[in-house]
């Protein structure tokens, strides 16, 4: 009777004991390291989704801006280039402005300075009863001022003399003599040449002896 009283105690204490509300200040039941490993993770788990969206979106922006850069660079280039032809098309017009307006002043000034000779000639058949030494002197006149309007006009005479070396771009050689002198050297002057700047109108027609 006395055991059974005790145990009756013991239920009614751990009834009371379980059913007593908890203390809010009492300190909380510490966790295992387990819960915290889990709990770590899930918060991981869930700010992974962000980090990875954050590391496709800044090498993404980095590309845009490079093509923005690259873009405006090309539009530049393209600008420059259109520019540059321009200017070409532009140096080539009056290139060729300035050399039809040289061909044409040159002829002008060529045909300019032949006029005093058109003059000579016309003032020497005008003379009705010239005599001979007059027809002469108006000739050689005449003459030296075509030589001059020549000249001027940078147009020169080939005219070698005896003994000059045979030089094939000035000469033309019309037959081989015998002569006392160097062996290809020019003997006679048949016809004299002319040159222009530099340039062979026509050569001389030259007799030269033969080459040793």
């Amino acid at each position: 009777m006395v055991e059974f009283s005790f145990y009756i105690r013991i239920l009614i204490f751990t009834m009371s004991d379980q059913s007593q509300p908890l203390d809010p200040a009492a300190p909380a039941p510490e966790s295992s390291p387990a819960s915290h490993e889990q709990q770590a993770h899930a918060s991981d788990s869930s700010q992974a989704p962000h980090s990875v969206d954050a590391s496709l979106e800044d090498p993404l922006s980095k590309a845009l801006a490079d093509v923005a850069v690259l873009t405006a660079k090309v539009s530049e280039l393209q600008d420059q280039y259109l520019r540059g032809q321009a200017e070409v098309l532009n140096a080539r017009r009056r290139a060729d402005e300035e050399v039809s307006k040289a061909r044409k002043f040159a002829l002008e000034s060529f045909s300019e300075s032949l006029l005093p000779v058109i003059d000579s000639l016309e003032a020497g058949l005008a003379i009705k009863e010239a005599t001979p030494e007059q027809i002469k002197e108006g000739a050689e006149a005449t003459l030296r001022q075509l030589k001059s309007a020549l000249e001027r006009n940078k147009v020169i005479a080939i005219d070698p003399a005896p003994g000059t070396k045979f030089d094939p771009h000035q000469h033309q050689a019309i037959s081989v003599v015998s002569a006392d002198q160097a062996p290809n050297t020019v003997v006679s002057v048949l016809q004299k040449g002319y040159s222009i700047a530099d340039r062979i109108l026509r050569p001389a027609l030259v007799t030269v002896t033969a080459a040793a």
